[in-house]
């Protein structure tokens, strides 16, 4: 027997804030084939000219991929896959992902990234090496983002700190220099903005110019927030997990992530050549509770494709 019991409650309604919902126009979502099935139709979550990643997760299949691209195309959103190196085997590889991509679902858009794998598949274990291929650029593919880790990345930096991804990034920065397709960071998701806002800061001072999209995990229970920060090697901003884990008043609330929204929007106001762009959100407690938490923050901008669409007739 419970010897304590607590009475759920709502978590509160922030109102609505004109720095937030400027900050949040034209954010971008995440999705998995498998998660997108749970969807019936994006245009009833989504504002309309959503980009929609898919994330690419070892063991998914190409045709599932190229499945859900071509499913989100048709419903109006662009389309971003992830091209993660250690699952691909070989250069003959890409080319036929980025040829079933641009010819199922005309897709021109890609998050190139190393993938969260150990032991690559074959030939390629950065990035770096997917660019260098000239591939994409063959395929006239018109925007290219890569991976920013704002707390650093261990598989990149093994003993700690920044120097390996920073590296990379000054390396991504010479690339778009040279590319014609636009380029951003697109990050790792973190719940910290102090972090965040020195990373982003520093990322200039490093004559990184390339524009961010900040990842922004979407609402969801605590527990799943603290086992995706653990996963995925969130370091310092894990801290504020386990304090609010150790709040017993705000244990038994969802998280959502209106606080450091709030806190990003008011710095991006005060500082407009502020280099965070847009938000990314990991709607890992579901994607249409992150849809409708974008919905209810976000203003005119962020209101579901269907209901505009409806306004207009």
């Amino acid at each position: 027997m419970a010897l304590l019991k607590f009475k759920r409650k709502d978590a509160p309604t922030m109102p609505r804030s004109a720095e937030v919902e400027a900050f949040l126009s034209g954010y971008s979502i995440e999705v998995m084939p498998r998660t997108a099935e749970k969807v019936e139709d994006f245009r009833q979550i989504l504002p309309a000219g959503t980009r929609v990643y898919i994330a690419h997760i070892e063991g998914t299949s190409i045709e599932d991929m190229v499945a859900t691209a071509a499913r989100l195309a048709g419903e109006g959103f662009p389309v971003m896959p992830h091209f993660p190196a250690r699952i691909i085997k070989d250069e003959a590889t890409l080319a036929d992902w980025i040829a079933r991509y641009q010819g199922e679902a005309g897709v021109t858009q890609a998050l190139v990234l190393a993938g969260g794998v150990a032991e690559p598949h074959g030939a390629f274990d950065s990035s770096m090496q997917l660019l260098q291929t000239g591939l994409f650029g063959k395929a006239g593919f018109s925007r290219l983002h890569v991976a920013g880790h704002p707390e650093g990345n261990c598989d990149i930096d093994p003993g700690g700190g920044m120097a390996n991804v920073e590296d990379a990034l000054r390396w991504k920065q010479r690339f778009c220099e040279s590319s014609d397709a636009e380029m951003a960071i697109a990050t790792q998701f973190a719940f910290d903005a102090g972090p965040i806002i020195t990373w982003a800061e520093g990322l200039r001072a490093a004559g990184i110019a390339l524009p961010v999209h900040i990842g922004i995990a979407g609402p969801a229970k605590l527990q799943t927030l603290i086992k995706f920060a653990i996963a995925c090697g969130v370091g310092p901003s894990l801290k504020v997990l386990q304090r609010r884990a150790m709040d017993v008043t705000k244990l038994v609330l969802p998280y959502e992530p209106t606080e450091i929204v709030a806190r990003l929007a008011a710095q991006k106001a005060v500082h407009p050549d502020f280099n965070i762009e847009k938000v990314h959100l990991f709607p890992l407690g579901g994607i249409k509770t992150s849809a409708a938490w974008a919905t209810e923050q976000g203003g005119a901008d962020a209101q579901p494709a269907a209901a505009t669409e409806q306004d207009d007739t």
